[in-house]
């Protein structure tokens, strides 16, 4: 699965997804036809000819419902002749994106002009120069009205390096029947304390991630900036200078979070395999009291009542809330996923990618992704699309949540620090406040410091 805020689903496209490669698809075949009528002596049709001469601009794109496809294929059309989109499928798993992107660039390949990043990885990139620069009036015209979260997951040391396309969020899911039943007061803020008291005290489940995965970066992540502090001090130091804060006041509280859910059983048996799609499941069944998700789950829960796989009644049983706060006095700070779009240094057409790179982003286009593939928009304007109320009647929770959001650790060691986070905070029933921040952070240093391998 793709960074689990950017939730993987199987791509439906009317034609395949071409490997990456100047000779592809359609151009391919002109130029092969070209060869051909000279050999015979022929004319090449105006036709082919005409296309041929449109620069192909590569888009390496995440796995979704063929909403960038839908994209690529209209901009082209808007292009009228100036340049053409091919896709090219990067693999559903997030990290195996950002390794196939990062060799490419590494390499030179000019093949990279237009390229889908989940924010975590934007640093790594951007830090040897692989990402061409965003031209000023590109920067205004795509983020004049961008959401504070959704744009600074698209910054590097301060800079835009990436256009922000969509963003995710997560919010606090709760059944309607267990908070009225609680007495919880869902008009405000919640801890929490509050809600792993309720599950306790109804018996029930909590919908989280416990699984060993991207999905437990995020969740450390949350917890802790949620407090107002940050993993990494200075994410610019160089790796022998980084200082993480898991041992911390702010981690320790985290770890006591994680722990008590673990030791408790709060997240229902299987929580050591938990995911996104996992934990909502679990959430729909009778068992369900809160989850921690991002939006997908409202159009699948739907989805499943229509079908009848679930209790038709399960969606009226439903609300939405914030990310629930780790201290009462402090507003939380909610996960922050979503693609941003970069253009590659080496591309023969940086110009033309940031063109196509505009077009794709206009909010009109970000609505009509949200409304087809379930992801929202990194713009306020597009969140006033008639449409999106309708489906998401949640629409303004998302909103006001990736106006809070906070991204993951930016720095270009996101990897040892993702890694780290995941073997030490996994399984949650053996994490020990006392020890495990101290033992995370002395760990991650090690790595950073060449002292120890990942």
């Amino acid at each position: 699965m793709a960074d689990p805020d950017s939730f993987g689903r199987a791509m439906d496209v009317s034609e395949p997804i071409r490997p990456p490669g100047r000779l592809g698809g359609r151009r391919g075949r002109c130029l092969l036809t070209t060869a051909a009528a000279l050999i015979a002596g022929g004319l090449l049709a105006s036709g082919c000819a005409a296309e041929a001469e449109a620069p192909v601009l590569t888009w390496y794109m995440n796995p979704d419902d063929g909403g960038q496809q839908m994209l690529a294929e209209r901009c082209t059309q808007e292009a009228d002749g100036r340049y053409r989109i091919e896709a090219s499928l990067l693999p559903r798993d997030a990290p195996q994106q950002r390794e196939q992107l990062a060799r490419r660039l590494a390499a030179g390949d000019t093949s990279m002009d237009i390229m889908s990043i989940d924010p975590p990885f934007i640093p790594e990139l951007a830090e040897p120069d692989f990402l061409a620069p965003v031209p000023e009036d590109v920067a205004e015209a795509t983020t004049q009205d961008t959401l504070d979260g959704a744009l600074a997951g698209a910054q590097w040391n301060d800079e835009l390096v990436t256009i922000p396309f969509w963003a995710n969020t997560q919010l606090l899911w709760y059944r309607e029947s267990v908070v009225e039943e609680a007495g919880l007061d869902m008009s405000g803020p919640v801890t929490w304390e509050q809600v792993m008291d309720v599950a306790a005290e109804q018996d029930k489940h909590l919908g989280v991630q416990g699984i060993r995965a991207e999905s437990m970066t995020v969740w450390v992540n949350a917890l802790i900036a949620s407090q107002d502090e940050q993993i990494i001090e200075d994410p610019s130091a160089p790796a022998g200078e980084i200082s993480t804060t898991l041992d911390s006041p702010a981690g320790t509280a985290a770890a006591e979070i994680l722990a008590r859910i673990g030791d408790e059983g709060l997240g229902g048996p299987g929580i050591a395999s938990m995911d996104e799609n996992q934990s909502m499941l679990l959430f729909q069944g009778e068992q369900g009291s809160f989850m921690v998700n991002w939006p997908f789950v409202w159009a699948a829960t739907n989805a499943a009542a229509e079908e009848g796989t679930i209790d038709a009644e399960v969606p009226e049983d439903i609300g939405w809330a914030q990310y629930p706060r780790v201290d009462e006095g402090t507003p939380s700070a909610p996960p922050l996923g979503g693609i941003n779009l970069g253009v590659g240094a080496d591309s023969e057409h940086p110009d033309l990618a940031y063109e196509a790179v505009e077009c794709i982003v206009r909010p009109e286009h970000q609505a009509e992704y949200f409304v087809t593939n379930g992801n929202p928009p990194s713009s306020a304007e597009a969140f006033e699309d008639p449409r999106i109320a309708e489906d998401y009647p949640m629409a303004d929770a998302i909103r006001e949540s990736l106006e809070n959001a906070a991204p993951r650790p930016q720095t270009p060691y996101y990897n040892e620090i993702s890694t780290t986070i995941q073997e030490h905070y996994t399984p949650l029933d053996e994490i020990d406040p006392e020890s495990t921040p101290a033992e995370a952070d002395e760990y991650v240093i090690d790595v950073l410091r060449g002292e120890r391998l990942l």
